[in-house]
């Protein structure tokens, strides 16, 4: 898969940690090399991610806080911080659907006010890190899938416009496929782009998405 491919997977997803950054006070910083911040960022959230290949380690670790708890995903899974003190936390795809013709299926509801992210983010795990700030973004689209009972059971976040990103994949159930399908209806017609690890990809893989190139986090 070209570069150019998985570069813009890069900045998307980049672009969603900026995003959520921004939503807690933090302001980053993007350049050719890597987009980073320069306080740590949120839980779960990477201090820097890189751009390109061949990003020089030591001047992307003078960006960010590089004591204990920082992280750097090495997008092109070409750098090595076991030098500067980090391990590797987990490899992953960067993942890619072409614009082809959606499954069969119902689409995912947008979330649109606050109580409704504070179930999305309860369903997902992540408490306060999903923040009201982020359904004034005209970039950020967070959406849930709900059950009979009116309860979240599954939902994602999409980010851009075309291509576009998916994150924060949730489901409640034993069928993460179908809400892996729901996305891709909820945007059809566009280029979909994301990452993920065993076992999160092969479902991915199923609704059409196919893997690109790894990538890397590494953890001080």
């Amino acid at each position: 898969m070209p570069d150019d491919v998985r570069e813009a997977a890069a900045h998307n997803n980049a672009q969603w940690c900026d995003v959520v950054c921004a939503s807690h006070g933090l302001v980053g910083r993007i350049d050719a090399d890597a987009w980073s911040v320069p306080r740590r960022s949120p839980p779960w959230y990477p201090d820097a991610v890189t751009l390109r290949p061949g990003v020089d380690p030591e001047a992307l670790l003078a960006r960010i806080d590089a004591g204990a708890g920082a992280s750097v995903k090495d997008s092109f899974a070409d750098l090595d911080l076991a030098a500067y003190g980090f391990r590797v936390l987990f490899d992953a795809q960067w993942i890619h659907r072409p614009p082809t013709e959606p499954p069969d299926g119902p689409p995912l509801t947008p979330v649109t006010t606050g109580p409704g992210l504070a179930a999305w983010a309860s369903a997902h795990g992540g408490g306060e890190l999903f923040r009201p700030a982020l359904l004034a973004d005209p970039r950020i689209r967070v959406l849930a899938h709900y059950d009979e009972n009116g309860t979240v059971s599954g939902g994602a976040v999409v980010s851009g416009d075309d291509p576009c990103g998916v994150s924060n994949l949730l489901s409640t159930t034993d069928d993460p496929d179908e809400i892996w399908r729901a996305v891709v209806v909820t945007r059809p017609g566009v280029t979909l782009l994301g990452y993920e690890s065993a076992p999160d990809l092969p479902p991915a893989c199923r609704a059409g998405f196919l893997p690109i190139g790894p990538l890397r986090v590494w953890l001080r």
